[in-house]
């Protein structure tokens, strides 16, 4: 049997197995690559070039971004931002049919771009929401299921620490042009939410509660201008190439933390377990990183993304088809396994793929995101999913009927964002940041 497929099988079911038997991901796929490498290497050889993959795929500069935007969100979910950000919402969908759902949707894309996090915008936002929507007659399914369909878009719109991820997997690939990139696919995502939420919440007699005046307008939009400028100041900051990716985001950090000291809203005392909390998501990120490397060297090895690549090749040359199938497995992977692992695992396959097709690395960077993206919002593990039904009260038996509607919705929008190029294409080649 050739070597590249023992490797490949061993790596795939020794991955199965771990995770079936309740390891975490990074643990899985960190000894299934090396009992793989054992097949290529002698023992000694396997280990010391499995520590060497180790250090070089956290050795990068812009991986320290990741720990400084997933500070930046904690701190924003503990500091007022995110209230600030609903109140600003009003002003823009307060008008539209279930305006508090509608006013849901837009402050999870506001509040997603600045934080990048899916799941904290589903904590802070639908904490916020929840039991207003259910205090004015919202079915409770109905606000948490807008909640969660709406949070993925903080994944898309930037700053976002996917985004970061599949730029250092994938070499040579722009993080400002990516950011770029994420712009339109994660608007059309949000509008997407808000055009099936107003149909539903007209179809449920959700009245209009437009009830703000224009002094009211200003003074919750000039109330907001401190928080809506971290956008500015972050994005603004690295497309000037005042500041890179990593240094916005420590700038970032600094910027929430002292506007959530301004507000009052943030108590000093918590500090420690916001910043302990940090430690923790970051080092479920950083050591899956570590991990995926010695799977990234074995597959480069023994050249299995090539192997894909012809086996998929082989069954269709028609682009569309063989873009399809990669949705469908990408979406598959996504109901099961975490975004940051999902990236370092199949953009090494999927990648070399799409770039023979003619597709860019930015397009194809968005597709694998926005993929993923939905699947957080799917069972069985779905974490935005989980963490939105956790913050009503409501089970996921009753919300997930409920999301159907939505999932319609974001799946044809993915199929836009796969075949027509210049939705992500068109905002980085007007920056001049691709050609």
């Amino acid at each position: 049997m050739d070597i590249a497929l023992i490797a490949a099988l061993i790596m795939f079911c020794g991955t199965v197995f771990f995770l079936v038997i309740g390891a975490p991901i990074s643990i899985s796929v960190g000894i299934s690559s090396f009992g793989a490498m054992l097949v290529i290497l002698p023992m000694k050889g396997a280990m010391i070039t499995s520590a060497q993959r180790i250090f070089v795929g956290l050795d990068s500069f812009a991986l320290l971004a990741i720990p400084f935007f997933i500070l930046a969100g904690n701190i924003m979910n503990n500091g007022g931002i995110a209230i600030r950000l609903i109140n600003f919402s009003k002003i823009f969908s307060g008008f539209l049919p279930g305006s508090l759902a509608q006013t849901n949707i837009v402050s999870n894309m506001l509040f997603g771009s600045i934080s990048g996090s899916g799941v904290a915008s589903a904590a802070a936002v639908g904490g916020i929401m929840s039991p207003i929507q259910r205090k004015e007659g919202y079915d409770p399914a109905f606000s948490t299921a807008v909640n969660i369909a709406s949070a993925p878009t903080g994944m898309l719109i930037p700053p976002s620490n996917t985004l970061i991820v599949y730029a250092t997997v994938a070499g040579s690939v722009s993080i400002s042009a990516l950011f770029m990139g994420g712009y339109v696919p994660g608007i059309l995502w949000g509008l997407g939410v808000m055009l099936v939420a107003g149909f539903m919440a007209k179809r449920r007699g959700y009245v209009l509660r437009h009830t703000m005046s224009l002094r009211e307008c200003l003074k919750v939009a000039v109330d907001a201008i401190p928080s809506l400028s971290m956008i500015v100041v972050v994005i603004g900051g690295i497309l000037g190439g005042v500041f890179t990716a990593t240094e916005a985001s420590a700038i970032a950090v600094v910027y929430s933390l002292f506007l959530s000291l301004c507000y009052r809203s943030l108590d000093v005392r918590t500090l420690p377990a916001i910043f302990l909390s940090t430690a923790k998501m970051s080092a479920i990120v950083i050591f899956m990183l570590a991990t995926s490397s010695i799977m990234s060297w074995v597959m480069a090895f023994t050249q299995i993304p090539g192997m894909i690549a012809d086996s998929l090749l082989s069954l269709t040359s028609n682009p569309v088809i063989i873009l399809l199938i990669i949705n469908v497995v990408l979406l598959f992977v996504g109901t099961f396994m975490d975004p940051t692992p999902a990236v370092l695992i199949f953009t090494p396959i999927f990648l070399p793929i799409c770039t023979s097709l003619g597709m860019d690395p930015v397009q194809f960077g968005i597709l694998l995101v926005f993929n993923l993206s939905l699947g957080t919002i799917t069972p069985p593990v779905g974490p935005i999913l989980f963490t939105g039904c956790k913050v009503s009260g409501i089970s996921i038996d009753a919300v997930v009927k409920t999301l159907l509607p939505f999932f319609v919705v974001i799946v044809g929008t993915l199929m836009l964002v796969t075949y027509i190029p210049a939705i992500s294409m068109t905002v980085p080649q007007l920056m001049g940041l691709i050609k």
